[in-house]
């Protein structure tokens, strides 16, 4: 049977570009079919439609959820215009064959990652009759063109101008329509699973699903991994969480790189620990420095100052628009920055970042307007051979309700303020992890050693007498004194640390001899 009416039938939650689309394939002359606030979209535009009941006799029912639930829409997606015994069936019925469908889903992730959403709100969202649709129309793609995203309209018009849509790209759009199903599908699964148990009991909010699967949108390939002889690509989460890096826009420089993105979100998660002007250098993802201050000049100004050795060629986080006072500091001779990301540049601090030194062509330059949104950003997800581990992530409150100083000397004002500095730091520092600061600065790191007292000997020799006066922070317990006696020799006055040893006693003791200040936070910051 060769179809005489050429026939759309759109669908859409997502109406960016419909019209422009719709009226251009009533320029082909197709009839337009539609539904509920598609049909009231496109009538808006002055298009003639004919409604989804009119064409099959049924009214919309139960609140919109049955509309195109109907043999004569999926007789029109499924028939087989080859096979006999399909078209007498079609023409028995009153059934005309669909040409084009162009379909989208309701929002479900959206709505579901949205505070507050209730379970009576997320099952409203889980769609229906949109999957059914695409699928059917996505299997008959021998016959039928699937449309499911509007990114997918130019190319599909340009098709029908040049005579029609090919096999070659039916099937794609097809595997593309399996895809978008299979994510909708798994998104909801994942939701399900993660409210309620095997057995029918509700979970607590952040327990983990028996399954697990992702989904994620390849963002670009990369010109290499951690090494040149290593493959990568990026990919990114459809609907990521608001201030993470998957949010950034890259505003000027080279391609990034495998190492760049990783040292970019460790930049990214320090700098979103402060309310205060803040800046962080990240070297092979462990900050190299770190700084609050007044202005984010200053911040940036000292920060780099805590290793500039270090420093050179890294990675910079800044919590505050890059204002001119800070693309001076950062245009200093001698200076190389690999990338920097920030909320936003003035105009002037742009121009300067780009055309005064001498990296102005090569320095990536991105964007993250909502960095400091409080909300988390979801769970850690490592992989391991043959499988994944997932954790929350470690950004939990640290409410210094729960601290105890433990030594008979208490931190002065100072000290405590900048242990409080110390402490939102070291957790990003791979284990085992010590960290020294002074004044709102770091002035010592000592990170990834496999003993405690080697990084506090490495923090120290970073410091290069630095430290005297300051403070240090431990992101696990002291097992032995003899950690807090090269603390001393460095000229640490105060110490916060989890606690939990042993011989905790054995360090308090040793802190009382030497006139150490010592805070113990009880909760650990292992960062492996």
């Amino acid at each position: 049977m060769a179809a005489t009416t050429l026939r759309a039938l759109l669908s859409v939650s997502d109406k960016t570009d419909l019209v422009p689309f719709a009226q251009a394939l009533v320029r082909k002359k197709f009839e337009l079919v539609s539904t509920g606030g598609t049909r009231k979209a496109l009538e808006a535009a002055g298009l003639p439609v004919i409604d989804i009941s009119q064409y099959t006799g049924y009214p919309e029912m139960m609140d919109g959820r049955v509309k195109t639930l109907h043999p004569k829409v999926h007789g029109g997606l499924l028939g087989r215009l080859n096979l006999p015994a399909d078209v007498a069936a079609m023409e028995g019925m009153g059934i005309t064959p669909f040409q084009i469908v162009v379909v989208n889903l309701y929002p479900f992730v959206e709505t579901i990652s949205r505070p507050g959403c209730t379970l009576e709100t997320a099952i409203e969202n889980i769609d229906i009759g949109g999957p059914s649709m695409i699928r059917s129309a996505a299997k008959n793609h021998e016959y039928v063109t699937v449309v499911t995203s509007a990114a997918q309209y130019d190319r599909v018009l340009r098709a029908l101008e040049a005579g029609g849509t090919s096999l070659e790209l039916r099937r794609e759009l097809a595997a593309a329509a399996f895809e978008m199903t299979a994510r909708y599908d798994r998104a909801i699964s994942n939701y399900m699973q993660s409210i309620v148990h095997p057995g029918g009991e509700a979970e607590e909010e952040h327990d983990f699903p028996p399954r697990l699967e992702f989904h994620f949108d390849r963002r670009a390939k990369l010109r290499y991994g951690e090494n040149p002889h290593q493959r990568a690509a990026w990919y990114t989460d459809p609907n990521p969480p608001v201030g993470s890096l998957a949010t950034a826009e890259t505003l000027h420089g080279k391609e990034l790189s495998y190492n760049n993105l990783l040292d970019l979100d460790a930049a990214l998660q320090i700098v979103r620990e402060f309310r205060q002007p803040a800046a962080a250098v990240i070297k092979h993802n462990n900050p190299c420095g770190c700084a609050v201050a007044s202005s984010l000049a200053e911040a940036y100004t000292n920060a780099d100052a805590g290793d500039p050795v270090s420093a050179f060629g890294s990675i910079l986080g800044l919590n505050r628009p890059v204002d001119v006072a800070t693309a001076e500091a950062l245009c200093v001779p001698g200076r190389f920055i690999e990338a920097i990301i920030a909320p936003e540049y003035t105009p002037e601090a742009f121009s300067m970042l780009t055309t005064q030194p001498k990296w102005k062509t090569n320095v990536r330059l991105l964007k993250c307007p909502s960095m400091l949104d409080p909300r988390p950003i979801s769970q850690d997800v490592r992989t391991i051979t043959g499988g994944l581990l997932v954790q929350d992530r470690d950004d939990a409150d640290d409410s210094q309700s729960n601290w105890v100083v433990v030594t008979a000397r208490h931190p002065t004002a100072n000290e405590h303020a900048d242990l409080e500095f110390a402490w939102r730091v070291v957790k990003h520092v791979k284990s085992n992890a010590v960290l020294f600061a002074k004044h709102g600065q770091v002035v010592g790191v000592g990170a990834g050693q496999m003993s405690r007292l080697d990084s506090t000997f490495i923090a120290t020799h970073k410091a290069a007498g630095r430290a005297v006066g300051g403070v240090a922070a431990s992101d696990a317990f002291f097992p032995f004194r003899d950690g807090i006696d090269q603390l001393h020799r460095a000229g640490v006055t105060a110490v916060i640390q989890p606690g939990g040893s042993k011989r905790d006693q054995e360090v308090i003791e040793a802190c009382n001899q030497l006139g150490i200040a010592m805070i113990f936070t009880g909760k650990r910051h292992f960062r492996h």
